[in-house]
């Protein structure tokens, strides 16, 4: 298995394990953000849409309603647990302009300039050569279209982050991650520079700094379980998962919110 085939094989398996917990009201910032990336776009009715990365449809639901029954949505995901969520979503508000689908965005298949508009939110770093899949997605957006990815920015979950990596440290040190892919890409400077290479030109690209509130600290335990941390939480046996939880939450202390540092990008073709 390859580097890419690992890396995919890793995002499905965290996200269709995560899928119990992802929407969770504790993890409502996936539609937040999802939303918030649409409306900087001002889609248009009757605009094609592909969400590559979709989760749940965080961003493909709002996408949806703005370009009305005119207009499609596909929706890309590789974890089929979260891509049946967004259905099911889809489904109760009645958007039949959405075609949610399990798939990889790099073996898609369309044709050039196949859409309107283009989005990825948290997933572009998923991707060991985050150029190559955005010069991808890119020749996927027509003449005049628009290409927006969302990433995260820096000191992500924090103080939380750090906790949960000093207990997994102490239980399984082997599993302990000292690197994020999204850090290459958390500045605006990071990611202006991963789309110039990938042949993007004259993003606009905004920072936006914000916090996530906690109600408690078990709250961070609910968005861990549905977040890609839970790829790492599933190779823990039950006594090492409950003492791994105990020193994440201890080392947490009473934080009453995490951080939740975003940097957007938009460029018109």
């Amino acid at each position: 298995m390859n580097e890419l085939e690992a890396a995919k094989a890793r995002a499905t398996a965290a996200y269709n394990a995560a899928a119990d917990y992802f929407d969770h009201p504790v993890s409502s910032f996936w539609h937040r953000f999802g939303r918030r990336t649409v409306e900087r776009l001002e889609l248009r009715r009757g605009e094609t849409v592909l969400d590559v990365c979709c989760g749940s449809g965080g961003s493909a639901l709002p996408a949806g309603e703005a370009v009305g029954p005119e207009g499609k949505v596909i929706a890309v995901d590789l974890a089929e647990r979260l891509v049946a969520l967004g259905e099911a979503k889809a489904r109760e508000r009645r958007l039949s302009n959405i075609e949610f689908k399990t798939g990889d965005m790099l073996a898609l298949g369309y044709p050039d300039a196949s859409f309107d508009l283009v989005v990825c939110v948290f997933g572009i770093f998923f991707v060991p050569d985050m150029v190559a899949a955005t010069r991808e997605l890119w020749r996927m957006v027509r003449p005049g279209g628009r290409l927006a990815i969302t990433t995260w920015g820096p000191e992500l979950f924090e103080p939380a982050n750090g906790a949960f990596w000093e207990a997994v440290r102490a239980e399984r040190p082997d599993l302990l991650k000292t690197f994020n892919p999204w850090e290459r890409i958390s500045t605006p400077e990071g990611l202006r520079d991963m789309l110039n290479q990938a042949g993007v030109g004259n993003p606009q690209i905004v920072a936006e700094d914000g916090e996530h509130p906690l109600s408690s600290p078990a709250d961070w335990w609910l968005i861990a379980m549905g977040s890609g941390y839970r790829g790492t939480l599933a190779q823990l046996d039950p006594p090492t998962l409950d003492r791994v939880r105990e020193r994440n939450l201890a080392g947490l202390g009473q934080s009453e919110a995490i951080a939740v540092n975003v940097v957007y990008s938009v460029a018109r073709k």
